[in-house]
């Protein structure tokens, strides 16, 4: 067992426009997030079960392999994306949310989350 405060857990500056803070056990992996206006989360898809819960702000989301489905999130909301769904995500304010997955983002964990760190 664990008892972890977010004041505790060091920020991540995953690019000047997206930060973050992780929170991980041996199956699961919590991210309290922060981002710009503006910032892209470019069209992906991973084996994860992912939860967005929106604290302040709004997202679009576009999911499914062509985008054909789209899906505005604001303060409160709650999405649940499966497993092997492609997604995209625009912050159009900024935005601060939460995210859990698992298992764990290993990519995120060994730096291999290409996808974002080149985003802007």
């Amino acid at each position: 067992m664990k008892k972890i405060n977010w004041d505790e857990v060091p920020t991540e500056e995953v690019t000047p426009s997206m930060h973050r803070k992780l929170i991980y056990g041996d199956r699961l992996m919590i991210a309290k997030m922060n981002f710009k206006k503006g910032f892209l989360v470019p069209l992906h898809e991973h084996h994860h079960e992912q939860i967005t819960q929106v604290i302040h702000g709004k997202i679009r989301f576009w999911l499914g392999k062509n985008k054909e489905d789209i899906i505005d999130l604001t303060d409160g909301d709650v999405l649940v994306i499966p497993s092997n769904l492609p997604h995209e995500a625009l912050m159009l304010t900024d935005v601060q949310e939460i995210d859990t997955w698992t298992p764990l983002r290993e990519d995120w964990l060994d730096g291999t989350d290409h996808y974002l760190k080149n985003s802007k």
